[in-house]
C-alpha cells in the first residue's frame, strides 16, 4: 500500500493553498466572522497541526478546505486548480478522490466488522473485489489491527476505534488527510500512539496531514504548528499573524 513511488518525490511541492478565506454567519441580528481572510499554503508531506480553543474557527476552516463548506469570500486550491467555480457534484469527486477524513467520534457503521468499515469508501470505487481485499488488508496490517478485521466496533477499544478511521481515511489513496480533533475521545496515552501511527503514515505515504485540536500535546507530532485564534492564523508558537489579517502600513 505504499505512496513511495508515487508522491515521494512530490515532497515539499505546493498542493493544498486557501486564499483569503472569509466565513460569515448570520445569526440572528449579527454577523459573526467564523474566519477572517485567512491565507495558508499546505506542501506534499505536510504534517501541520493547528491548535486553537473551542470556537476559535478550527472547524470551520477544516470544512473549507475539505471542500464540504463553500467561504463566503476566497478560494481553496488543490493541485492548484481552484475549488470555487466547481458544482456539488464535482466536489463531492474531489473529496472522493484526494481526500481522506479522521473525526473526534470515529464515525464508524455500528452493523460492519473492522475490515468492512475500512473497505466502505472503496465501494464508491471501480475496483474488484480482489483489489478491495488486497487494500484492505495491506492497511490493517499498516495500522496493526489484521487480527482484528472480523471485530464489530463494539468490541474494539477507543484507539483501535480511532485506528480504523484512520485506515478508512486513507485506504482510498488520498493526498490530503484531515483530522478533526482525532484524540479528544482518547486517553492521554492511546492518543500518543495514534498520533505516532498518523506521523509515521504521514512520512510513508508521503500524505499531506492537517490535524486541528484544542489539545496542545498534539503539536509535538507537527512538521508545522499552527494556531487559530478569533478566525485569524499564527504561525507557530508567535503572535505574528501568518497572512491572515491585513498589515498595517509602513
Amino acid at each position: 500500500m505504499s505512496h513511495e513511488s508515487q508522491f515521494c518525490h512530490e515532497r515539499g511541492l505546493p498542493f493544498l493553498e486557501a486564499q483569503s478565506l472569509t466565513k460569515t454567519y448570520r445569526v440572528g441580528g449579527s454577523t459573526v466572522h467564523a474566519l477572517r481572510d485567512v491565507d495558508f499554503t499546505a506542501a506534499q508531506g505536510d504534517f501541520v497541526v493547528i491548535n486553537g480553543p473551542s470556537g476559535s474557527g478550527k472547524t470551520t476552516f477544516l470544512n473549507l478546505i475539505s471542500a464540504i463548506d463553500r467561504p463566503t469570500e476566497g478560494d481553496v486550491l488543490i493541485e492548484g486548480a481552484s475549488t470555487a467555480a466547481l458544482s456539488e457534484r464535482q466536489l463531492a469527486q474531489l473529496r472522493k478522490d484526494k481526500i481522506g477524513l479522521i473525526f473526534q467520534t470515529f464515525n464508524l457503521i455500528p452493523v460492519l466488522t473492522a475490515a468492512e468499515n475500512a473497505e466502505y469508501p472503496l465501494l464508491l470505487q471501480k475496483l474488484s473485489r480482489a483489489e478491495r481485499s488486497d487494500r484492505v488488508q495491506s492497511i490493517l496490517a499498516e495500522v496493526g489491527l489484521e487480527d482484528l478485521a472480523r471485530r464489530r466496533p463494539n468490541e474494539l477499544s477507543g484507539g483501535q476505534r480511532q485506528r480504523i478511521a484512520i485506515a478508512r481515511a486513507l485506504i482510498t489513496q488520498p493526498k490530503l488527510v484531515l483530522a478533526d480533533e482525532p484524540t479528544a475521545n482518547l486517553d492521554s496515552e492511546t492518543g500518543a500512539q495514534v498520533m505516532a501511527l498518523m506521523r509515521t503514515l504521514n512520512e510513508e505515504h508521503c500524505v499531506v496531514f492537517i490535524v486541528v485540536t484544542h489539545d496542545p500535546a498534539v503539536a509535538g507530532y507537527a512538521r508545522r504548528r499552527i494556531r487559530i485564534h478569533d478566525g485569524h492564523l499564527m504561525e507557530g508558537g508567535t503572535d505574528d499573524l501568518v497572512d491572515s489579517a491585513p498589515k498595517s502600513p509602513s
